[in-house]
């Protein structure tokens, strides 16, 4: 079982919150909207797909990582790391 479960309604809201602002911008684009105002809800869009990130990341540490020993938690905690860096762009 995905150690995000306990959060699915959370993270479906959300996603759904993201599909819509997705929709936003592509009718601003559809009608030649400010350039700014564009970015501005990019911006957005951008914070809350991270926000899901977190909380899926937060959730897989606390129910995968914190239950691992010896050489599974190294392999875990260096798998965490990586995904944090893609996570923050990097």
């Amino acid at each position: 079982m995905a150690s995000y479960t306990k959060d699915i309604d959370k993270l479906q809201a959300r996603l759904k919150r993201i599909e819509g602002q997705v929709r936003g911008v592509q009718k601003m684009l559809g009608e030649e909207r400010y350039c700014v105002d564009v970015l501005t809800q990019l911006s957005s869009i951008v914070a809350a797909t991270q926000k899901v990130g977190l909380i899926v990341l937060e959730d897989h540490i606390q129910g995968c990582v914190a239950s691992s020993d010896g050489d599974e938690a190294s392999f875990k905690i260096e798998e965490v790391m990586d995904v944090i860096e893609r996570l923050v762009g990097r």
